[in-house]
């Protein structure tokens, strides 16, 4: 039987192979041959003790600057919907944060964050999953995420699989997943026209947040 001390020096291993990754950068995907604006800086934060997992998109710019996953007004809102301050946020021991893709892919024309690279996900993602076996509660942030980790039973659209919250989280599937709206200020408006999100799910998700943070 693996112990948790073998874990963390299994995911100190990890971290620092991630940490060196530069596939996106010499051996892009096929049609990914485009250029990062910037040398990769892979962020993650891997956990031997955490019991919940972030699984969200792809860091940003501010993000690519600080090496803080989500810290940025999407973080913001990611802690209020979570109901926890940035010191827990942080905490390595209650929440391990895996995107799909760990570096920040740049703008697209109109200004936007790029999609997640395709070189991370097929790499790394399996081998970070295995090596946390103590997550309990997998919070699938954006449609990148819910395609990995909820596979043929995702919903055709990011706003019908939130919308099917229960139908995951009340299965006998572990870890649990949660499906949620990636918490970008570019989401307001869907937040607006998506009431019962915050009226439901957001207090459902507190409450099991505050039961696996005890």
């Amino acid at each position: 039987m693996t112990t948790e001390a073998g874990r963390e020096d299994a995911l100190q291993l990890l971290r620092r192979d991630i940490s060196a990754c530069r596939v996106c950068r010499d051996a892009p995907a096929r049609g990914m041959e485009y250029r990062l604006p910037h040398e990769p800086r892979p962020v993650v934060v891997l956990s031997s003790r955490a019991r919940i997992l972030i699984a969200g998109q792809a860091p940003g710019l501010r993000v690519h600057q600080s090496g803080l996953p989500f810290d940025d007004a999407s973080g913001d809102r990611l802690r209020q919907w979570l109901g926890v301050d940035r010191g827990m946020f942080y905490d390595a021991e209650r929440f391990a944060m895996v995107p799909m893709g760990f570096c920040f892919p740049g703008y697209d024309a109109k200004g936007g964050d790029l999609p997640p690279r395709r070189e991370c996900a097929p790499l790394w993602r399996q081998a970070a999953m295995a090596a946390m076996p103590q997550v309990e509660l997998i919070l699938t942030v954006g449609q990148y995420a819910q395609t990995w980790h909820l596979g043929s039973v995702r919903m055709s659209s990011m706003t019908e699989t939130v919308a099917e919250w229960r139908r995951y989280l009340l299965t006998n599937r572990s870890p649990a997943m949660l499906p949620l709206p990636h918490p970008s200020w570019r989401n307001s408006g869907w937040l607006k026209r998506n009431p019962w999100f915050e009226a439901e799910l957001v207090p459902e998700l507190q409450k099991r947040v505050k039961i696996l943070l005890s």
